[in-house]
């Protein structure tokens, strides 16, 4: 019964204007941890239910179609769901499953003449490989010497990888949107790619870069984002498709959703991962144009990239990632205010749909699906970390008996083709078990692993270096697979001269470029001096405009407490001298300084 309360909550409105100031009321005896066990043990069989559905009915093809038990190839025809599922696999602590799909896993290929996705690919195949490989040591796993430097998943993942790279092989450095994995660019394939398409590698990218000693992973995603942030407006706004070629916006409506959303959370995560703080600084510029041109009543509208004028007054179910994002950087508030104007559409509608018009408080036509999605959920979990409350692990129990309610199979779980009558749809996509279920899962288990406070570890040699794992230091892709941050330390990873090398003289030795600069983009003025390359970062030669917000080096490093509090005037993850601890706090709060 208890279960079915926080349905029935009275909102409180304060203001009947604005839908932020409604808040349901939760007791302050619920949510106890014999109640969160059993919204675990719930959240365990959904997943089971969906994992043993795939197994039984779709594998080895890509997905489920858990209306008529089926299995269907839609990605690439490489067990999609299985690899998807396997970081969930080892968050949910089952590890015998785990060694067994690893197993599986290990004698695949991904020479075959299929065009796929590149996008797709990246975050879904190659991260769900990378994140399988840095989780393998929890699971029981013999591992190969040098490891996390070596492992079978590893070389499958950059397998893939390798090839994904010809499509980055265009005249900006963006990537096309299609590759075949045996042949690269498809002869008819266009030059028209979305702007997250472009900037969403640095995370798979990096890692594989720091693992492999190979630096044009994480140069090609650098040259890709360099190449976006010279495309953006005087506004500081990205368009949301754009010609790799020419390097001409195909499409200028500016919005934080669809075809833009993962370029924004790969500036912060990839940050924080890769000790770039050129990126938060990239995205700090970025914030001050969404703040003043697209939120308003803290929802954030489409406006066209030039002029800021709104031209699309919806909200998207893959914006509601964005609170997520804010919590990451300390703005809990903020975050707050969104989630809260998210969670009416559902108590409203029953899910989160695709489209929703905020004026008319109706979903749009034809965009009126819910695809189980995960964002909503993953807003939720980072912003309860960084506040614990409560009411946010009531909005999780909501969108838990929704799903349970509504798209239950007897083998799986089905999209929601309409959201105004809850018809459903023959398709249960991968990131339902890589995304929806982990991100679930780890909203009620308060005590997993992931969430780690930086306060103790597991010491790793791999011959005279060493790294300290399992800190709680877990950066999530965005399809939800872990990276924890301190297995990068193991391995010699390329210095900063190789990656700026590969980057923008992949074929030629470095070379002075033009000392002219435009006033309005940051450029590079000249190859990099060789003690300007000893140091861990770009900043004193290629991001000139936007200085980091940091206090003295000498006090950054002396005063570090390992507290944290709710809000700070700049980020810790710009600071160059900040000590490895302090990059470790962003999982919904800053540190103290």
């Amino acid at each position: 019964m208890r279960h079915w309360l926080t349905l029935c909550f009275i909102l409180v409105w304060r203001d009947s204007d604005s839908v932020s100031a409604q808040r349901p009321i939760i007791p302050e005896n619920f949510y106890t941890q014999e109640h969160l066990s059993e919204l675990r043990a719930e959240v365990q069989e959904l997943f089971y239910h969906a994992y043993n559905g795939y197994l039984n009915y779709a594998y080895p093809l890509d997905e489920l179609q858990p209306l008529t038990c089926r299995g269907v190839d839609t990605w690439g025809s490489y067990s999609l769901t299985l690899i998807d599922a396997l970081s969930t696999l080892a968050v949910l602590g089952n590890h015998t499953e785990f060694r067994r799909v690893v197993d599986v896993l290990s004698e695949k290929s991904f020479d075959s003449d299929i065009n796929v996705s590149v996008f797709e690919t990246n975050i879904r195949i190659v991260g769900g490989l990378l994140s399988a490989h840095l989780l393998s040591h929890k699971s029981g796993m013999d591992l190969e010497p040098g490891w996390p430097c070596n492992g079978p998943l590893l070389r499958l993942a950059e397998d893939a990888a390798k090839r994904l790279l010809p499509a980055f092989n265009s005249s900006t450095g963006m990537p096309y949107g299609t590759v075949n994995l045996r042949y690269g660019i498809p002869p008819d394939e266009t030059p028209v790619t979305c702007t997250a398409g472009v900037g969403t590698f640095i995370i798979e990218f990096g890692v594989l870069s720091r693992l492999t000693q190979n630096p044009e992973y994480e140069a090609v995603a650098m040259r890709a984002l360099k190449s976006l942030w010279d495309h953006r407006s005087s506004l500081g706004l990205l368009g949301n498709h754009i010609n790799v070629e020419s390097g001409q916006w195909v499409a200028t409506d500016s919005g934080i959703g669809a075809a833009i959303d993962s370029y924004y959370e790969y500036l912060v995560k990839g940050s924080a991962l890769l000790g770039r703080p050129e990126l938060m600084e990239m995205f700090w510029h970025h914030l001050d144009g969404i703040e003043r041109y697209m939120r308003k009543d803290d929802w954030y509208f489409w406006v066209t990239m030039t002029k800021g004028t709104v031209s699309l007054p919806v909200f998207q179910n893959l914006e509601a990632y964005w609170p997520g994002v804010l919590s990451t950087i300390g703005k809990n508030s903020d975050a707050m205010k969104s989630i809260l104007n998210y969670h009416q559409v559902l108590k409203h509608i029953g899910f989160v749909p695709e489209m929703y018009d905020v004026q008319q408080r109706e979903v749009r036509p034809n965009r009126e699906g819910y695809p189980l999605r995960p964002e909503f959920i993953e807003s939720l979990m980072f912003l309860y970390q960084g506040t614990k409350d409560k009411n946010l692990l009531a909005m999780g129990e909501d969108v838990l008996r929704a799903i349970q309610h509504s798209t239950r199979t007897p083998c799986g779980y089905a999209t929601v083709k309409d959201t105004r009558d809850h018809r459903l749809e023959d398709r249960m996509e991968s990131f339902f078990l890589a995304e929806t279920t982990k991100y679930l899962y780890l909203l009620f288990d308060t005590e997993n692993f992931i969430h780690g406070q930086g306060i103790s570890g597991k010491l790793h040699r791999v011959a005279s270096r060493s790294c300290m794992l399992d800190t709680g230091a877990y950066i999530f892709n965005t399809e939800a697979h872990p990276m924890d941050t301190g297995a990068l330390d193991c391995c010699h990873g390329p210095t900063e001269r190789d990656i700026w090398q590969k980057a923008w003289f992949p074929k030629e030795s470095p070379k002075t470029n033009s000392p002219e600069s435009s006033d309005d983009k940051l450029s590079i003025v000249s190859s990099p001096s060789v003690e300007t390359c000893k140091k861990p970062h770009w900043q004193s030669f290629l991001w000139i405009k936007f200085p980091p917000r940091c206090p003295a080096s000498s006090a950054a490093s002396k005063s570090w407490t390992g507290k944290r509090r709710r809000s700070s005037l700049y980020s810790l993850l710009t600071c160059e001298a900040a000590p490895f601890m302090q990059m470790l706090c962003i999982g919904g709060e800053v540190c103290d300084i």
